[in-house]
């Protein structure tokens, strides 16, 4: 998102989590700007059951919990690295600093929020309406087209398990797991090594 040469030009440091450790927790104060320099990191919320469901994860050189940078409200979820990470930490009012010396910077955030707006919007949708192999397929594709590196193959590897499709889509691992079979069936995807490709 941001060039790390800028964000350590603004005052930003490179902080290491561990596998599982929290970052920040739903109903916190955002104080930071956050974006993966290596790893990976989830936003998730858990249900008064202790189900999980995964709002979102995030690789490299990816931002996450902006919103409540920009609207001064509480985090609406938790951020929980994956993996063992380094992510890139900067204060907001250095982060909003930057953002206004940098309008170029600042248009791509308008951007990239408008998409997690609209993705946030088809989820809902889907979630609440359609089948399960149809959930897997547009959350599958969205993946493809946000995080696919750019090579001469049209095919893409997913790196999500099946219990982070589950808590994706809201739906039970039994039901990821036999409605990928049925897809596989299709030819919708395929599996080679216990990965999915789509």
């Amino acid at each position: 998102m941001i060039d790390p040469k800028i964000l350590l030009n603004s005052g930003a440091k490179l902080k290491k989590y561990h596998r599982g450790e929290v970052l920040f927790e739903e109903g916190t104060i955002a104080r930071y700007y956050y974006q993966v320099h290596l790893g990976e990191i989830k936003m998730n919320n858990y249900n008064q059951d202790g189900k999980e469901h995964i709002q979102g994860i995030f690789t490299k050189d990816k931002s996450f919990g902006e919103p409540p940078l920009f609207a001064d409200f509480k985090y609406p979820a938790n951020a929980e690295a994956i993996t063992d990470s380094e992510v890139w930490q900067l204060s907001k009012p250095k982060f909003l600093n930057l953002l206004e010396k940098n309008p170029k910077i600042h248009h791509k955030f308008t951007s990239t929020l408008a998409l997690r707006l609209y993705y946030k919007a088809i989820m809902v949708s889907e979630i609440s309406t359609q089948e399960p192999e149809h959930r897997i397929l547009r959350i599958l594709d969205y993946f493809k087209k946000n995080n696919a590196k750019k090579n001469n193959s049209n095919v893409y590897k997913v790196e999500l398990t099946r219990q982070q499709l589950a808590d994706l889509t809201g739906l039970r691992v039994e039901t990821v797991i036999r409605s990928i079979k049925k897809l596989e069936q299709k030819g919708e995807l395929f599996i080679k090594d216990r990965k999915v490709h789509r």
